[in-house]
């Protein structure tokens, strides 16, 4: 699943939880979530360190090659 959040301005705690979710949900199906982010998200996700557990996209061609290589 690719999720493009690379127009949104910004994240709380509460997206933030849905995303871990959302990751944790498509890991236990034994897929793959790819977030394609913009600098302002990417900040918030590495400021709570989530960068390791969510997988981190500049685009969605990025996050296509990302799902292909998997």
């Amino acid at each position: 699943m690719i999720l493009d959040l690379s127009q949104i301005d910004f994240v709380d705690s509460s997206g933030l939880g849905a995303l871990v979710q959302l990751a944790k949900q498509a890991q236990t199906a034994e897929g793959t979530l790819q977030i394609v982010t913009n600098a302002r998200v990417t900040q918030t996700v590495k400021l709570v360190r989530l960068e390791k557990f969510l997988s981190l996209q500049s685009t969605v061609d990025a996050a296509v090659e990302n799902i292909k290589g998997a």
